[in-house]
């Protein structure tokens, strides 16, 4: 995971989101937080299942405060083709230059079906309100882990 190390600040970003509009990662944090969640590809099956996971839950994630924003390599127009088909309610990022990728340190080898490649390795990041890492995720497997957020956030809440 490279240089990130919980309790330090996270890299900042500038990149377009859903709507095209040019976006800091400074403006995008809930009152408490937000949930950054890397993933690969747009309209997959394992990010579809993502995406609509963390769409079920934005509204528990919001009343603890947290915003949620996904990170891929698509371009904003497939982010908004995702956004519609799937009603996503929170923001995807555009990362083409693959350069926050770099930052998170989630563009690593990787195998799939028995070939090595480059790729995002699906990841979070939760971050408090200045840009604090309070947990990350790596290698994230997609099944149950929106509800482990969750329950980490209300732990570290103390709730």
């Amino acid at each position: 995971m490279g240089t990130l190390i919980v309790g330090k600040k996270a890299p900042t970003f500038t990149a377009k989101n859903t709507k095209d509009e040019t976006v800091k990662l400074a403006d995008l944090v809930g009152k408490e937080g937000i949930v950054i969640y890397f993933y690969p590809r747009d309209m997959t099956p394992g990010c579809t299942t993502e995406a609509c996971d963390f769409r079920d839950n934005f509204a528990r994630l919001k009343k603890l405060g947290y915003n949620v924003v996904g990170i891929s390599k698509d371009t904003p127009k497939s982010h908004t083709k995702f956004t519609e088909k799937e009603k996503l309610n929170f923001d995807l990022i555009s990362d083409e230059s693959g350069e926050i990728c770099e930052k998170y340190g989630v563009w690593r080898e990787k195998v799939f079906m028995g070939r090595k490649g480059m790729g995002i390795v699906r990841s979070t990041f939760l971050l408090d309100s200045s840009l604090k890492i309070k947990k990350i995720y790596d290698s994230v497997k997609v099944k149950g882990h929106v509800e482990e957020i969750i329950k980490d956030i209300q732990e570290l809440a103390g709730s």
